[in-house]
């Protein structure tokens, strides 16, 4: 027998309990019911994936749930914004029970750890995409900006360079003799919220990087009006992408590769010792317009790329 719209969503999407404390109501009505604390501003945010587009087809569900939740509480954390809630929609080919289940799992487990509520959303029939919009809140004025940089300012990364565009190179083919850590990073990013929220009144910069180092530095420095020169030999490279490039001689690979959501900010050198987050330094932003990299002495101008849908 089919399964109802309604049906559909009581089963797998309301079984999260309320936790927390801006939701006023949520799913079950027209609408949802948000509180926005005084003081605070409300951060929004929305991200589509859509099968053989951003994942491949037969991805396992539990982590395709984790990660569509995780790709939109990157963008929170880049904006220093504590996430509060979400909606989902789901267009689905046919109703998987089993597939519905586990991916419900991995996007609610992932939702619980940061107290998210699932508000609301939509289900339709089609080919398998999956929305959600996030919803956090930052203290007014205080909001982490891709239009802040300053020249001198250093350029910091939180985590590891690569990895997820490591993992996407084995799920095409590479054989790689320790693949668990890119493989994981690639299915099951890790938002960086608590780095984001410590970033407040100390960065000037931030965005997160979910297209290639490259391509979003870019936005930071397009929209600041600066240009940045990054330090190659400091780029924080795991010893699986190191082989990698020595292996096929494809450098720019942790560059261009997207996926790693981790967060990219910019400091002021007067700033720098108030960082209490663990991120490695690997530029400067300067005044000349442009990207351009310090690859062991020789400084070259870096070609902008990343992830296009319509190129």
């Amino acid at each position: 027998m089919a399964v109802s719209e309604f049906a559909l969503i009581q089963r797998f999407f309301t079984k999260q309990r309320i936790a927390n404390p801006t939701t006023r109501l949520g799913i079950g009505d027209d609408c949802a019911l948000l509180s926005i604390p005084e003081g605070f501003e409300l951060a929004v945010t929305t991200d589509t994936m859509v099968e053989n587009v951003h994942f491949f087809a037969g991805a396992d569900p539990e982590s395709l749930g984790h990660k569509l939740l995780a790709v939109n509480l990157s963008d929170l954390a880049a904006m220093g914004a504590l996430p509060m809630s979400v909606t989902l929609a789901v267009t689905l080919p046919i109703v998987d029970e089993d597939w519905l289940t586990a991916f419900a799992q991995g996007f609610l487990k992932l939702a619980e750890h940061y107290s998210v509520d699932l508000i609301g959303g939509d289900t339709t029939s089609g080919p398998l995409t999956l929305t959600v919009q996030a919803m956090g809140l930052v203290p007014k004025g205080q909001a982490l900006r891709r239009s802040s940089a300053r020249p001198g300012d250093f350029i910091y990364m939180t985590g590891l360079l690569g990895n997820a565009g490591l993992g996407l190179k084995i799920k095409q083919g590479y054989d790689c003799a320790d693949p668990e850590a890119a493989l994981a990073r690639f299915n099951r990013p890790d938002p960086q919220v608590e780095a984001g929220q410590s970033l407040i009144g100390i960065a000037n910069s931030c965005i997160d990087l979910s297209d290639g180092l490259a391509g979003d530095l870019a936005h930071i420095l397009e929209q600041s009006q600066v240009g940045a020169c990054l330090d190659w030999d400091a780029l924080p490279l795991s010893n699986a992408v190191r082989a990698y490039i020595n292996e096929t001689g494809d450098w720019p690979m942790p560059l261009t590769a997207g996926d790693d959501y981790e967060l990219c900010f910019t400091v002021s050198p007067e700033q720098a010792d108030k960082l209490t987050v663990a991120a490695t330094k690997i530029g400067i932003i300067e005044s000349q317009p442009g990207l351009r990299l310090n690859k062991s002495g020789t400084i070259q101008p870096l070609e902008v790329t990343g992830f296009e849908h319509f190129s």
